[in-house]
């Protein structure tokens, strides 16, 4: 919906309806005018803090209403189930009923997750296995389900561990689950992390206020001018139809598509961060330049760094981590990626990028203990260069839209012939090469220039930082397709 649209009185109605072909999203017009409207009230009753919390608990609602429709109530149901789930494990003392407790907070988050994400996925494989021709149910994903499953989970495991006290009210625990900058596509949150931020004083600096601008521009550039112009113009059509391209082409396609994920994601985190420290809250980093990785192990550091955390702590060491032997260690790690692709889409290509990032990774782990990794630059562009290309050959996995189209990319990568001369080709392609390089460059920016680029804006006048704000968000409108396009992750 454009920002003139709003204003005309027939579309008003719109703004409180679900529409599928139009959920809402962060790069949307709809979303900064409505944030706006929110962002002015929460500013006046910052005071009163119960009320504030009720209020920005019922606008994420209405959030992820526009986002999934009434499967909200799914939402709350997990937030019922683990807030008294989380009361019940603190009280009790015996071990043995706090497992009992335990295991129906793991049954219940993982049986909502199993039927609406993975329901349809068994019974294809059950037909497949035995024959069988039962059909697929009528299921609608909700938006976000695998991040905020996750999330209520961890905060029942670790008051289970004595590593948490629970949230003082149902409020608060439903304040932290519905958090709506995070709530669809993280990053995830730990309770032990957010809850406490809940009680503090609203303090919003004049560096928090640039940080939080350059992150929500800055996400916004990502999104709308590089991830959504690569995906429509380039990246859909060769993984679409690669055999009409050629190896150039699909070559192009996967390091397009690579950026495009990237950018997507990264940018969907940043403007997340980026809202919630306009409204007092500090969330984790999610993403420190992944392709800068020299290795896989390095490149699970720096991507989606919520996921890779929380996969470490609640699956991968409750596996016995590296203590239990070498072959153990490998073993854990294949199965913490294979469930770590799963948890992305239920399909066995996801799975197969989980493999593959798992293989990897124990291979690294091998090949370390008798060569650890020294200091030499050399080494460090060249682990740089292997590392990317092996994260970009898993990402093809994850992007066609099944084995055989799979197959035909990487085809056309190794034999497929280019009849038009290299030259033409570049000038073809010009913008989406152009595109391409510049994310490449910024990905390399240096973190400390970007932080002194923050604390520069931060002290620019106010009119000054409006103006930034402006052009930016003029820049966007002027790039954005003609529909707006869903974050990638809003799948999982």
């Amino acid at each position: 919906m454009k920002l003139t649209e709003l204003l005309d009185i027939h579309k008003l109605r719109e703004i409180f309806i679900y529409n599928p072909k139009e959920p809402m999203v962060f790069s949307s017009g709809l979303f900064l005018l409505l944030f706006l409207v929110f962002f002015g009230v929460y500013i006046l009753i910052r005071k009163q803090k119960t009320l504030q919390v009720l209020y920005t608990a019922l606008f994420s609602l209405f959030f992820y209403y526009k986002s999934s429709g009434f499967y909200f109530w799914v939402l709350i149901l997990s937030t019922l189930i683990d807030y008294q789930i989380g009361n019940l494990l603190y009280r009790e003392t015996r071990q043995n009923i706090r497992r009992l407790y335990l295991s129906f907070s793991l049954i219940s988050n993982l049986g909502i997750l199993c039927y609406f994400k993975y329901a349809n996925f068994g019974i294809h494989n059950w037909n497949l296995l035995t024959g069988s021709d039962y059909s697929n149910l009528d299921i609608f994903l909700p938006v976000g389900i695998s991040f905020y499953t996750f999330q209520t989970l961890s905060y029942s495991i670790d008051i289970y561990r004595r590593q948490l006290v629970p949230a003082k009210n149902i409020l608060d625990f439903g304040f932290f689950v519905c958090f709506f900058p995070q709530l669809v596509a993280g990053p995830i949150v730990r309770a032990a992390d957010f809850i406490p931020q809940i009680y503090k004083r609203l303090e919003l600096t004049r560096a928090d206020l640039g940080k939080a601008m350059i992150l929500i521009c800055g996400g916004l550039f990502k999104k709308v001018v590089i991830s959504d112009y690569l995906s429509v113009n380039f990246v859909d059509r060769v993984f679409d139809n690669p055999l009409q391209y050629g190896a150039f082409e699909n070559w192009l396609g996967v390091y397009g598509y690579a950026f495009q994920i990237y950018c997507d994601f990264s940018g969907y985190s940043d403007m997340a961060i980026g809202l919630s420290i306009l409204m007092g809250f500090h969330l984790p980093d999610n993403f420190n330049s992944p392709y800068q990785s020299s290795s896989i192990t390095e490149f699970w550091r720096r991507w989606h760094i919520s996921l890779s955390s929380w996969l470490r702590d609640y699956l991968y060491i409750p596996l016995g981590g590296n203590r239990k032997g070498k072959i153990r260690t490998y073993i854990n790690l294949l199965l913490t990626m294979l469930i770590g692709g799963l948890w992305h889409g239920a399909s066995w290509k996801f799975v197969a990028w989980g493999g593959i990032h798992g293989s990897v990774l124990a291979i690294e782990k091998l090949f370390f203990r008798q060569f650890p990794p020294g200091q030499s630059q050399w080494r460090k562009v060249l682990g740089v260069i292997l590392t990317f290309h092996i994260v970009c050959f898993a990402w093809i996995f994850f992007r066609a839209s099944d084995f055989a189209t799979s197959e035909l990319i990487i085809r056309q990568m190794i034999g497929g012939g280019n009849e038009v001369p290299l030259q033409e080709l570049f000038l073809s392609y010009k913008r989406i090469i152009g595109l391409i390089v510049l994310a490449f460059v910024l990905h390399f920016i240096p973190n400390t220039r970007i932080r002194r680029w923050m604390d520069y804006y931060g002290n620019l006048p106010l009119v000054v930082q409006a103006l930034y704000v402006s052009i930016s968000i003029w820049i966007a409108v002027q790039v954005a397709q003609a529909d707006v396009l869903p974050f990638i992750y809003f799948q999982f």
